[in-house]
């Protein structure tokens, strides 16, 4: 399992941690730095912290309170933060032992054997696969395409921010669009999944999603890139 961090200036869910540890900025709310803190720890930096993942991307939150940087948090603390998260980011859930599991439903740069994907094998059920990013990233992905960079997928929205219930996958100042030709992707075995957050993931082809599968990227004002 690497513990190696994601480089995210060109990823649609942020740019880079400004913290090592994931602490976030000094001016933000308790709970947005946990969420932050949670985000670093169950995506990227579990090992470091001496974290301990399942196969699945779970790990206990007993184990997780017990890290210098979460001692200060309770139960129900993580759980407000897991319950009022816009993007649905985290699951929480309690065995049958009542052992609370804890897990980032994608965004991982951690390799995780089974995190319960969805595999998309019907174009038709998504008319829109997004990825949002910025003019200046868009100067580079149109000459070598989408990377999926230090992550283990590059990460897809079903629609723009906010419509039909698309929560995350992309953020909302993203100011260029990338569409995706689904169907001409899947034909050339290229793989996408579904989060159970709904954020759609792809692996590309070696991590590379080609320009030929764009079939139009768009500015805000819906003026062609492409």
């Amino acid at each position: 399992m690497s513990t190696k961090s994601a480089d995210n200036t060109n990823h649609p869910e942020g740019k880079k941690q400004t913290s090592g540890r994931g602490g976030g900025r000094q001016n933000d709310t308790p709970d947005v730095k946990l969420s932050k803190s949670l985000s670093f720890v169950l995506r990227h930096g579990a090992e470091k912290v001496g974290l301990n993942l399942r196969e699945d991307g779970y790990a206990s939150l007993e184990d997780l309170l017990k890290l210098p940087n979460f001692q200060k948090y309770s139960l129900q603390d993580v759980q407000r933060v897991v319950d009022n998260n816009d993007k649905k980011r985290y699951t929480l859930i309690k065995d049958d032992k009542d052992k609370w599991w804890i897990r980032a439903n994608q965004g991982h740069s951690l390799k995780i054997q089974s995190l319960e994907l969805e595999e998309i094998t019907d174009p038709a059920l998504y008319p829109n696969v997004i990825h949002g990013t910025y003019l200046d990233k868009w100067k580079q992905i149109c000459q070598t395409g989408l990377s999926k960079m230090s992550r283990n997928h590059i990460h897809f929205a079903s629609g723009l921010f906010g419509e039909d219930k698309v929560i995350s996958g992309m953020r909302r100042n993203c100011t260029v669009f990338i569409y995706v030709d689904l169907k001409k992707a899947l034909q050339d075995k290229i793989q996408f999944f579904k989060s159970s957050n709904g954020v759609i993931l792809s692996e590309g082809k070696d991590g590379i999603l080609p320009v030929e599968y764009f079939s139009q990227v768009l500015d805000p004002s819906g003026q062609s890139l492409l």
